[in-house]
């Protein structure tokens, strides 16, 4: 029998457009119920790759937080951007989305040629620096997936330090995302300071509740 062979997956191009110190940008905890918004922008040293670098819903924990330690030491520059909730409930997600990006690149120390961003959705950041969006980018282009590494590591040591103040929520596991578990622990202790007020905490009652 013919033996079987694993396949190597092909690591991902360091950015769209080589040569003018592009940034990717991804965000992380667009559907959670409770946290802030966190975005990152991330600059790649030009032909830069890495075997295990990819979007981070991809990857485990493990890896990302060994993803993250490469990454802040490689790159030419990044940066991470936080949108609180008290914030995203007074200028909607998408707007909050975008607005931690903006500061992420703001934040950046080198100025970036070129920005793409993970999605379909944006609104120009300084004039003269062109922007492009990717659907499923985080898998696409390794600054867009280092950005989403970034992102997602950031806001998950966030959100560990405050499971620690609100342990009823377990958002040391969850992360403030809307399991099944979290909204039975809204639903028997009210929301906490840090939830999203503007979201459908709760489902809608049924007719056996």
């Amino acid at each position: 029998m013919p033996s079987s062979t694993k396949r190597v997956r092909e690591p991902l191009p360091c950015c769209h457009i080589a040569g003018r110190h592009e940034a990717g940008c991804d965000e992380a905890g667009r559907g959670c119920l409770a946290g802030p918004v966190y975005a990152a922008a991330v600059i790649l040293p030009d032909g830069y790759s890495h075997p295990l670098l990819n979007d981070s819903k991809q990857v485990s924990e493990r890896r990302r937080d060994e993803l993250r330690a490469v990454i802040e030491r490689d790159a030419v520059a990044w940066a991470v951007g936080i949108v609180e909730a008290e914030e995203i409930d007074r200028i909607n997600i998408l707007r909050a989305s975008i607005l931690a990006m903006h500061r992420a690149l703001d934040a950046l120390a080198v100025m970036p040629g070129g920005i793409i961003v993970d999605g379909n959705r944006f609104t120009d950041w300084r004039e003269g620096v062109e922007w492009t969006t990717f659907v499923k980018g985080d898998g696409r282009f390794a600054n867009i997936a280092a950005a989403s590494i970034l992102a997602k590591t950031h806001r998950d040591e966030r959100m560990m330090e405050l499971a620690a103040e609100y342990p009823q929520y377990g958002w040391d596991v969850n992360k403030g995302y809307p399991t099944a578990a979290h909204r039975a622990a809204i639903r028997e202790y009210g929301p906490s300071p840090w939830h999203r007020n503007s979201f459908r905490l709760l489902p809608p009652p049924t007719l056996f509740d």
